[in-house]
């Protein structure tokens, strides 16, 4: 079998997408000559449960959603930016720079841009946020989901939304290379920190090719200091589906509360 193999995620440019592209290259030529590093396109859900998957970077929330039965995990990266601590990341909590609003609690009726339905940093923190604020089950007056993180910084920029949650390892990368866009938003908070975005591979592999994997993608970041400053990327280390339960909790907490969904 010729598996398959994409780090999809934080390609926030092409230039930060040929770094991870490279790291991915680097560590697969370790484990195996049979691999093949394709572009993830835009049905990820369907990318996550192919058998041919060695590795690949989903959100904890689609993995605590049906993937669990599906995939194993191979690794969590830890980033050197603010809202990270060890595996854990927080998503920052943005408006546009000339927003008259300063807490979440003034964005009562505003307008509130997400990524994705299934998005832990996007979505699912930002409901867990709002959920003790919100009456009747409603907080914003409109919400608008955009299709990425980026987008959603877009929708700030131009003064189609006023709120957004962001993966605080895109908002890095943001300030990192694409000042212009970042100097047009602000950040008002951070939301509740969870476990950061995992590397699975299909349980076809074999748990001795995931340990080697694990340990491959860690030697490839440590050979490549510059990259992985580039990267803002520290280490990999290995969690258990037990450690991903918080994002489940996050929404539990949401829903009881009453708040099921943005509104």
């Amino acid at each position: 079998m010729t598996w398959i193999a994409t780090l999809p995620m934080y390609n926030v440019t092409p230039a930060l997408a040929a770094l991870w592209r490279e790291l991915l290259d680097d560590a697969l030529r370790a484990v195996t000559p049979d691999v093949a590093i394709i572009d993830a396109g835009n049905d990820l859900h369907a990318l996550w449960h192919r058998d041919d998957l060695l590795l690949a970077q989903t959100c904890g929330y689609p993995l605590m959603h049906g993937l669990q039965d599906r995939v194993q995990l191979v690794a969590t990266p830890e980033f050197d930016v603010p809202g990270c601590a060890g595996t854990d990341y927080s998503s920052a909590l943005v408006t546009r720079a000339s927003a008259p609003l300063a807490t979440l609690e003034a964005c009562r009726g505003a307008r509130a841009a997400f990524n994705q339905d299934d998005s832990n940093s996007g979505m699912n923190v930002l409901r867990y946020a709002v959920a003790p604020l919100a009456r009747d089950g409603r907080f914003f007056g409109e919400v608008v989901c955009t299709g990425s993180h980026l987008g959603s910084l877009r929708a700030l920029a131009e003064d189609r939304a006023d709120l957004a949650a962001i993966d605080c390892v895109t908002m890095a990368y943001v300030r990192d290379a694409l000042l212009g866009l970042a100097q047009q938003v602000r950040q008002i908070g951070w939301s509740a920190a969870s476990p950061g975005l995992p590397l699975i591979a299909a349980n076809t592999v074999a748990p001795e090719t995931v340990i080697a994997l694990r340990h491959a993608l860690n030697a490839a970041n440590d050979a490549q200091p510059q990259r992985a400053a580039q990267l803002r990327l520290k280490r990999f280390t290995a969690l258990t589906f037990a450690d991903y339960a918080r994002i489940g909790q996050l929404e539990d907490e949401a829903f009881a509360a009453g708040y099921p969904r943005l509104a």
